[in-house]
This record gives C-alpha cells, sequence and structure tokens, in this order.
C-alpha cells in the first residue's frame, strides 16, 4: 500500500511532505545560529541534509513527520512543523521551526495547531508534546498560545542529550479549547 502523506492548509499556510526543491532555504535554516540555536544548532549542509532526509523518512517509519510549512502568498519554504518522535524520545511531540524573519507572525502557532488537530485524528495520540529548553522563550509563547503548560521535565536521547521541559496536554484539554 503506498504511503499517502496529507497536504493540510491552513489560512496563510501549506503544510505539505519534505521535498528535494525546499533543500537550499531549509540549509539556510540550520546554517542560522539564532534559528537553529534550540533544536539542535547550526548544521553545515551535510547535516542539514540528513535532518532533512530523517523527517522525510519518519513518513516511512512512523505515519508521520514534520512538514514542510510554505507561505501561501510567496509559495516560499518558512519552517517545518509538525508530529515528531524518534526513537527515545520523550513523548508524541509536535515541535516546530521557522525561518527567522518569520517570527512575529503566528505562523509555528497556526501551523502547529493544524498539525496537532491531525496528529490526534489520525492517529490516535492521547497526549501532544513539545519538548522546549527552559531558556527558549519564544517557543514557551507558542505552546502557552497552544494551551500546553509544563507537565514534566526529560532529557532529550543521543546526541542532544539536552535537559528540556515537556510542554503539552491531552487529547481531552485540546478538543475541549477547539470547541
Amino acid at each position: 500500500m503506498p504511503l499517502e502523506i496529507p497536504v493540510l492548509e491552513t489560512e496563510r499556510l501549506i503544510l505539505r511532505a519534505p521535498e528535494p526543491g525546499d533543500f537550499e532555504a531549509w540549509a539556510a535554516f540550520c546554517a542560522d545560529a539564532e534559528a537553529a540555536r534550540y533544536i539542535g544548532g547550526v548544521q553545515d549542509r551535510i547535516g542539514a541534509w540528513r535532518i532533512m532526509s530523517v523527517m522525510a523518512g519518519g513518513w516511512l517509519s512512523r505515519g508521520y513527520s514534520m512538514f514542510s510549512v510554505i507561505e501561501k502568498e510567496t509559495g516560499r519554504w518558512v519552517g517545518r512543523v509538525g508530529p515528531w518522535q524518534p526513537e527515545g524520545w520523550p513523548g508524541t511531540e509536535v515541535g516546530w521551526g521557522v525561518v527567522r524573519d518569520c517570527w512575529g507572525k503566528g505562523y509555528a502557532t497556526e501551523a502547529a495547531a493544524a498539525t496537532i488537530d491531525w496528529a490526534f485524528a489520525t492517529h490516535g495520540w492521547t497526549e501532544v508534546i513539545h519538548t522546549i529548553e527552559p531558556a527558549n522563550t519564544n517557543s514557551q509563547k507558542v505552546a502557552q498560545r497552544l494551551g500546553s503548560r509544563i507537565l514534566r521535565q526529560a532529557t532529550l536521547p543521543p546526541p542532544m542529550s539536552v535537559a528540556v521541559d515537556c510542554w503539552g496536554q491531552s487529547r481531552d484539554e485540546w478538543l475541549a479549547r477547539r470547541r
């Protein structure tokens, strides 16, 4: 049975599987020290290729992964957002990373909300988390706008091995907020 990767649309964004044409923008994003600060740090082009390939491969191994986020108005790749749970991860996460010139536009919140809806409806998750380093106040604000709170602390698996707060909420809490 062929894998069908959905395309999700929000008011301003298209969320679709990563494609080879995304690589230049993806590599520039990974090379931006401020944008990459809390998501594994700066990566060279080879590292960016590996990350993009791992996220694309997540669709085959898990049936979900990060979406490429495309700005409808321009067609430009502006980030990656979506379900994420590699081996050893502390839970069923929806994470985000948006190019710096799009910070403050609400794209992370808009895309994350759409992917949380999709993950709960499609995969039967009972909880969604967002692994956020305590110093990452920008992502904490996104999590709060999504209705999440700190549920617990965890350490991400190697090679990251970073202490994080697991922000999140139950499926029931999410659905009650969406009503």
